[in-house]
């Protein structure tokens, strides 16, 4: 029996090894192109790109409610929301949730292509290491909310904040903040220009957690549920 488990013992650690050679592998060769601080440079010099404190509080508490609402608490990956989606996925026998935090999503889309795959998965990792380590998490906000795509052409929250609803993102209402919050997740799906009708039962998940984190009310909430899923 001692034996046995030493050999998995073993095996494990070998599989792990394994596992950060391909992941480091797959993050240093992305880097080949360009370093990563010149990426977040490039996005951050921007001419609208949007500071944290330039957005109004409902899309901030929108984001953070509906994306990653431990993202203030927790590193770069969250074990936590990892075992949970494993476990979800698994109890309803398809892929419901994803695991990521907010700081990995901005690893696929500042350092990798949007292409699904297990090694840029592993990759993703190694980036998100690297930004915590050079940015703050409002840093890290901000670069997620300026490269997440929108729908309609809209990249970045100052080009979705205006063109739905031609207003600064210091500006928006928790109606639109709220909106505006559910759609990164499936920009085809989810844009208030191509259904309306998922877009807000995307809209009444979004104002669901919000209640459910504390960042409004049942009053405040009421009114946009009778869309919920």
């Amino acid at each position: 029996m001692k034996k046995l488990l030493i050999t998995l013992l073993v095996l494990i650690i070998f599989v792990i090894s394994i596992l950060f050679i391909i992941g480091y592998t797959t993050y240093a060769s992305a880097l080949k192109e360009k370093p990563l601080l010149e990426r977040v440079s490039e996005i951050t010099s921007k001419e609208n790109f949007v500071k944290f404190g330039d957005m109004s509080d409902y899309y901030r508490n929108a984001v953070v409610a509906v994306e990653d609402h431990r993202f203030y608490d927790h590193g770069p990956v969250d074990f936590i929301a990892i075992c949970r989606a494993f476990y979800t996925n698994i109890k309803n026998k398809e892929l419901q949730e994803g695991g990521s935090t907010i700081t990995q999503q901005v690893a696929k889309n500042v350092v990798f292509s949007q292409e699904q795959s297990w090694t840029r998965k592993l990759g993703e990792i190694f980036a998100a290491f690297d930004l915590e380590k050079n940015y703050t998490k409002n840093e890290i906000f901000e670069i997620y909310v300026n490269t997440a795509y929108f729908g309609d052409g809209f990249y970045g929250i100052y080009n979705a904040s205006h063109g739905y609803y031609n207003k600064e993102p210091k500006d928006l209402n928790l109606d639109e903040a709220s909106m505006l919050a559910g759609v990164p997740n499936a920009p085809s799906l989810y844009s208030p220009n191509v259904n309306l009708n998922l877009a807000k039962k995307r809209q009444a998940h979004v104002i669901k957690k919000m209640q459910e984190y504390g960042y409004i009310t049942k009053e405040q909430a009421l009114p946009f549920l009778s869309f919920s899923y």
